[in-house]
């Protein structure tokens, strides 16, 4: 009986996610994505700086639906997406293992925290105003009452090493509470990001609220930074020279920036109790005087 021949293995080549949409990079540009054995995995998209700019524009146009929203509804579009993840709870973590070089108990151990943690933010869709607002005391005959507001449209850098867990302990918090999103996928890691875009736009989230982008983080992240219509940037996935240079272009453009923790452990800061930190950076606080009375 003859040996069959081997077969050339048919790599799957990814697209970015704009708008509820996958194009194809604006250049056609692509990377190959390995794991930590430098194993040959996919075909990830190499984003432009005009890719960035489209992701910008989808999420600006989705903003006025989804901050309109109400909590309610957030929140359960929210579980609706914990749901599909539970549905590929193992090809996350076998992405997850693939992309952090740990054993499979492992991966499927961060898989789960990631799913947890989505759930945690779901949660706080309609409970984060009794938090974050409430009545001022003042003297005189009026009401005045404080809420909070979502800042806009945030551009988010995913974390480099935590591939899943971090990236949704970014993304979860910003969109929860009605900002819209441009979410920049680890460089090294992608996969989780961009498989996550598959399962967003198979859900209930309105197109524009999530746009994912995949590429070299420095390229996308600086016209992210300096784009007028950015309200906000997290530079969880910034390098330490990169966020010095990112915090000097967004204060040219008075944009508000979460300023990025130690990333150098895969677990840390990430496994820890997430707070409500997060959850509170990307909130306005509108208030309303009301006299007392008819």
């Amino acid at each position: 009986m003859s040996t069959p021949e081997p077969r050339l293995p048919v790599l799957k080549t990814y697209k970015l996610y704009v708008g509820g949409k996958f194009p194809r990079s604006e250049s056609g540009r692509v990377y190959d994505v390995t794991d930590s054995r430098s194993t040959w995995l996919a075909n990830a998209p190499l984003a432009s700086r005009k890719d960035a700019r489209d992701a910008v524009a989808a999420a600006r146009k989705a903003f006025g639906g989804w901050s309109g929203a109400t909590a309610y509804n957030r929140g359960q579009i929210l579980y609706r997406i914990a749901e599909m993840l539970e549905g590929r709870r193992d090809q996350f973590a076998t992405e997850v293992a693939a992309a952090e070089g740990v054993s499979r108990n492992k991966a499927l151990a961060r898989t789960d925290a990631a799913i947890d943690r989505w759930v945690w933010y779901a949660g706080w869709a309609d409970k984060v105003t009794q938090v974050a607002g409430g009545a001022n005391p003042v003297a005189g005959p009026f009401f005045n009452l404080s809420t909070p507001e979502p800042t806009g449209v945030v551009a988010l850098l995913a974390p480099q090493r935590s591939s899943l867990l971090g990236l949704v302990s970014v993304l979860a918090p910003a969109i929860v509470t009605g900002n819209t999103a441009i979410l920049v996928a680890s460089h090294e890691a992608p996969l989780p990001a961009l498989s996550l875009a598959e399962v967003l736009a198979t859900s209930d989230l309105p197109p524009g609220v999530v746009n994912i982008l995949s590429g070299n983080t420095a390229e996308l992240a600086r016209p992210l930074a300096a784009h007028q219509d950015v309200n906000a940037i997290d530079l969880a996935g910034a390098a330490p020279e990169l966020a010095t240079e990112l915090e000097v272009a967004a204060a040219d453009n008075l944009k508000r920036v979460l300023r990025p923790t130690t990333d150098t452990d895969p677990h840390t800061p990430w496994t820890a109790d997430p707070g409500t930190s997060r959850l509170l950076s990307f909130l306005e606080t509108k208030t309303v005087w009301h006299p007392i009375g008819t």
